[in-house]
């Protein structure tokens, strides 16, 4: 990413990424909340059948994390994508005479 962001820019940018770890702190809590839910419900019931949506959806946050914490805090990677290309075309264009 760019070092001469402008101060509007920093706070967008520290914004949408504390944005981003604000939801999946909510994610991580509703998937607490439901599983602990489903499972009692199951327990209950004598089944066990609770590991199943506990593994599937623990998996969709884990990846929810992955996307947040490690890939940018909510930066995407088509926006690196396009910072990168953005200034590959600069170099190009200044190369030229």
């Amino acid at each position: 990413m760019s070092t001469n962001l402008s101060d509007e820019e920093i706070e967008a940018l520290a914004r949408k990424r504390a944005g981003a770890k604000m939801g999946w702190f909510i994610h991580a809590t509703v998937f607490v909340c439901v599983n602990l839910f489903i499972y009692a419900r199951a327990e209950f019931s004598g089944r066990t059948w609770s590991v199943y949506p506990l593994f599937g959806w623990g998996f969709g946050l884990v990846m929810h994390g992955l996307a947040v914490f490690v890939l940018g805090g909510g930066s995407t990677i088509r926006q690196r994508m396009v910072q990168r290309e953005r200034e590959r075309l600069l170099r190009e264009r200044d190369r030229q005479p």
